[in-house]
């Protein structure tokens, strides 16, 4: 599966605001890297990073154990609003 989709259908479960949430892939310098940016609303920021930030390294760790299935890259997922 797609990380970028992967990402997206997982914090699009999390936000109220569905249409706001936009998720891409940014190139690195690293060829075995991967960066994920999630932009969000602002009034869902709690409910997709949580409590510590659990829900951020929840949606972190799958989509790094869907990469080591498929490409086995490290990845790096940058949530911020707008």
């Amino acid at each position: 599966m797609d990380l970028v989709v992967l990402t997206e259908e997982i914090v699009k479960l999390l936000a109220l605001n569905k249409e706001s949430v936009s998720v891409k892939e940014f190139p690195t310098d690293d060829e075995n890297e991967i960066l994920i940016q999630v932009m969000i609303d602002e009034t869902d920021m709690g409910r997709v990073i949580g409590k510590n930030g659990r829900c951020a390294n929840a949606i972190r760790t799958l989509v790094q154990a869907s990469s080591y299935l498929s490409d086995n890259k490290k990845v790096k997922i940058n949530i911020d609003s707008f």
